[in-house]
């Protein structure tokens, strides 16, 4: 099964999970960063994954487009969806329906709230105070939840770790 695990990133949450995707999928998956990629061949992808992180309530907007630029052939592949997100419950998921729209998320085999992260040390200062403000954290924090990442591939391979 050859897959690509297509993600973007602003301070690094999104892109760990890739990598923990890829880890946990092995051979024959690959990621991608939207923001320093060409042109992407999905067509020589049996499964394709996309995957973004919530920044001032929304998810990247070129995560978004290029969902919409290539809906058809998405509509065509094994799909896996993911976000992440330091919101939980029924926060997360209004956070996840507002980044996928309904027929990406119908035909995904699979879709994951894989928690998320504030990591300091890729902030800048502005950043630091308002998530110090907003958030009452003082430092950084991850709450990346790994067994979400376990269930994820689970359903989009259709095996049992």
């Amino acid at each position: 099964m050859k897959v690509i695990i297509i993600y973007m990133t602003r301070h690094g949450c999104a892109e760990k999970a890739a990598k923990m995707l890829k880890d946990r999928l092995g051979e024959g998956a690959e990621t991608v960063n939207l923001k320093k990629s060409g042109p992407i061949q999905l067509e020589n992808y049996d499964t394709v994954i996309i995957g973004g992180s919530i920044h001032v309530g929304q998810m990247q907007r070129k995560v978004k487009k290029f969902c919409e630029k290539n809906r058809e052939i998405l509509g065509r592949k094994n799909l896996g969806l993911y976000l992440c997100c330091m919101e939980e419950g029924e926060k997360a998921r209004e956070q996840f329906d507002a980044a996928f729209d309904t027929d990406l998320r119908s035909h995904a085999t699979a879709q994951g709230l894989f928690g998320g992260e504030f990591d300091f040390s890729r902030m800048n200062f502005l950043e630091k105070k308002v998530i110090k403000k907003v958030a009452d954290i003082t430092e950084s924090v991850s709450k990346i939840d790994e067994s979400k990442i376990v269930r994820f591939v689970e359903s989009i391979t259709g095996r049992a770790e």
